[in-house]
């Protein structure tokens, strides 16, 4: 159960200004939550974070892990029949959550990042167990998430080898212009 907070208009409010969307439209269809590539890793789905703004929930969800698992890669917005963008909700949060000195959920974060990073400028495509892969490697932790991993390849969330994009050039121009 949710409960409403003091200041829920304000933290709706400063998000929608943070991130520049209005996601007052969003109707909690779950698209974006059936979409994300990343939602094993989550403490809320995508959508709950959006509700827990709502309702002024603003400790719960800036203390949250989802904020800092997903990855950008527009997923879900590309998916909800509302055109709301959630990745830069995401950022918004992440914004304010630094600003107000809260403890990052995920210390390893930019390290995942990197890899998601590594894979998108390879394949012009997140391949996720690569990502994955590296980044347990790194973290020398290859079997505490096993039992996800093997669940997400049951779902056919996880592909065993990557696609890629067919213009390689342009992911090529991306990389360099950062």
């Amino acid at each position: 159960m949710i409960k409403l907070g003091q200041n829920q208009d304000d933290l709706a409010d400063e998000i929608k200004a943070l991130s520049g969307i209005n996601f007052s439209a969003c109707f909690h269809c779950r698209t974006c939550t059936n979409a994300c590539p990343f939602l094993e890793g989550m403490d809320y789905a995508p959508n709950k974070i959006i509700r827990l703004i709502q309702f002024g929930q603003e400790e719960t969800a800036l203390k949250s892990s989802t904020i800092w698992v997903c990855v950008g890669c527009n997923t879900c917005s590309s998916c909800c029949p509302m055109a709301i963008d959630i990745p830069a909700i995401m950022d918004g949060l992440r914004h304010k959550a630094i600003e107000k000195g809260i403890k990052i959920a995920e210390p390893d974060i930019l390290s995942f990042h990197t890899e998601v990073l590594n894979t998108v400028k390879k394949y012009g495509r997140t391949h996720k167990l690569e990502i994955m892969m590296r980044y347990k490697l790194k973290k020398l932790d290859l079997l505490s998430d096993m039992g996800m991993g093997l669940n997400m390849l049951k779902k056919r969330k996880l592909d065993l080898t990557p696609s890629k994009v067919k213009d390689k050039k342009a992911i090529e121009k991306i990389f360099k212009d950062r």
